[in-house]
């Protein structure tokens, strides 16, 4: 409907001043009216003429079923008031299918093997949850994928631990071993020490990086170095596996760097024949400088692909497997630059994906006081940390114990944010039943549901009357601007309007149910059909956010 009215006030400009114009309503407060514009004043600057002159005339001439009247307001701005009819046809809207048929895949995520999943990972996971949901409302089919390192300077640190702590190559002893993640994020930590401080362990370290890739390259699952690798790495996806599920995270298909490195060393090679890279010091680079970027080595001096190599293998995997119309990566702000030299490499031989890939980044996940995260040095805050201690808030607060809705405040408390900058988890604020929290929207939701089973299905669900009292139609007002803010987080890709209008359709629903009883009185049937429309915005909203909306609490 939006669309609509914009499309007939700038077909009244055309027709007034012969002029082209694109019009765009905006929600003012409601004392202004439901619609506002600015296009006389913008009018006024093209045809030299008195902002209020050029409003006047567009309020006379503009017709449309759907405006109950017209006002002019300061300088020029334009407000519409919409009849309760189309106020009605507004509550019932969809988002728009802007996205359907397309494919999109979106990566997030992207945990390491033998390193420990950190409040990034958390942050990144729940991110790109709601990122793929709000795609899918769009029409989209969506893939989600993930990406690791199962190979690399990182694996052979740890492996140079775990050789350590077992005693050499003695696979049987990995049976001894408990607490199998935090072992092997020990064993990383211990390795990283090592590689730095002491050199003999370092060119241990390097010698280990390469036989982990021979590996692949000999398909040895049988070696005692083999079965050691391959029992590690497993236990980090079995990690993997269980973190995911109790989010409730999935992944259409997890990519190891193993599977994506041949492929980038391939690219690499090409690239070197055409000229896009080239040898530097007796490794392959590429010259971004006189892109504006700078200079990325894409194959080391000993021949093996680095994280560039690999994220060129990654793009032509995904592009070989789902052939999206978008892409979209997740990742924390520390990479900017490096994904803007990859893109930019990419661009030179498949410059379509290239541009329909969208780079999203975030900043820091900390608690309150809290320092930044380095798994490298071991000082880190753990996924696992950020929800024990919502939970700790949870039960605090609640005297429940009660994971789902820890779970729930954590993913709200970090959507409400806009996606970018660094995020100060307060695991207290989180959890509140008051306030702007996931378990508050929850216990608005459950108190929704309440009212309703007090009366018969079929009563709740009977169409309104024509004409709303004032306290009717202003929470009418609010659950009509759901879609539009839905199609506006899937235009710029921001979870957080879904959660700032759920927020504010809450409070709008309060101030309506303090001040006007729904059970029992005269209008009963109009106000039930108001609550079940208030509830199931706020349980579709909620899912969005893939967060769950109970019926009871």
């Amino acid at each position: 409907m939006r669309q609509e009215l914009e499309q007939a006030i700038a077909g009244v400009c055309k027709d007034l001043f012969s002029v082209d114009v694109e019009v765009e309503l905006t929600r003012p407060d409601e004392q202004f009216g439901d619609y506002a514009t600015n296009v006389a004043l913008q009018l006024s600057k093209k045809l030299n003429k008195n902002p209020r002159e050029v409003a006047e005339a567009i309020k006379e001439t503009v017709k449309h079923p759907a405006i109950s009247s017209m006002s002019i307001a300061g300088p020029g701005f334009i407000n519409l008031e919409l009849t309760d009819d189309a106020l009605v046809q507004l509550s019932e809207q969809k988002p728009e299918q802007t996205l359907e048929g397309d494919i999109v895949v979106v990566e997030y995520s992207d945990p390491n093997p033998f390193k420990v999943l950190h409040a990034g990972h958390l942050y990144t996971s729940v991110v790109g949850d709601a990122v793929a949901k709000l795609l899918e409302s769009s029409g989209a089919k969506v893939y989600r994928v993930n990406f690791g390192g199962d190979v690399g300077l990182h694996v052979g640190k740890a492996m140079w631990s775990i050789l350590q702590e077992i005693g050499g190559e003695n696979p049987d002893k990995l049976n001894e071993v408990n607490e199998r993640s935090e072992w092997l994020t020990q064993c990383y930590v211990a390795g990283t020490t090592a590689y730095e401080n002491d050199d003999k362990a370092k060119s241990e370290i390097i010698n280990l990086n390469k036989r982990v890739y021979q590996l692949y390259a000999d398909n040895d699952h049988d070696s005692p170095f083999a079965q050691i690798y391959w029992t590690c790495r497993q236990w980090s996806y079995d990690y993997f596996k269980e973190f995911y599920t109790r989010i409730g995270s999935h992944f259409d298909k997890y990519y190891p760097e193993s599977e994506t490195a041949p492929l980038g060393l391939q690219k690499a090679q090409e690239l070197l024949k055409s000229g896009v890279l080239e040898k530097s010091d007796g490794a392959i680079v590429f010259k971004g400088e006189e892109h504006g970027l700078h200079t990325r080595v894409f194959i080391n001096s000993q021949g093996l692909p680095t994280y560039e190599a690999k994220d060129l293998g990654l793009t032509i995997a995904k592009t070989n497997d789902y052939h999206p119309d978008k892409s979209i990566i997740i990742t924390g702000n520390d990479i900017v630059e490096y994904m803007k030299v990859v893109l930019k490499v990419v661009q030179q031989f498949d410059p379509e994906h290239a541009q329909a890939t969208t780079h999203l980044t975030h900043g820091m996940v900390k608690l309150a006081g809290g320092a930044k995260m380095s798994s490298r040095r071991g000082n880190i805050l753990r996924a696992v940390d950020v929800i024990d201690v919502a939970q700790v808030a949870n039960e605090s607060a609640t005297g429940q114990k009660d994971e789902s809705t820890a779970l729930a405040a954590i993913k709200y408390a970090f959507l409400k944010n806009r996606i970018g900058g660094d995020i100060v988890y307060d695991p207290a604020e989180s959890v509140a039943l008051e306030g702007n929290s996931g378990p508050y929207l929850q216990y608005a939701h459950a108190r929704a549901r309440s009212i309703l089973s007090k009366v018969k299905t079929a009563d709740s669900k009977q169409q309104p009357v024509n004409r709303f009292e004032k306290d009717e139609r202003s929470l009418l007002r609010k659950i009509g601007e759901y879609a539009e803010v839905v199609d506006r987080a899937v235009q710029y890709l921001m979870p957080h309007h879904v959660c700032m209008y759920l927020y504010e359709l809450s409070q709008e629903f309060n101030r309506f149910y303090e001040h006007n009883r729904v059970i029992d009185d005269p209008r009963q049937s109009v106000r039930l059909t108001l609550v079940h429309s208030y509830a199931d915005i706020l349980k579709n909203g909620l899912e969005l956010l893939n967060i769950p909306a109970p019926d009871t609490m």
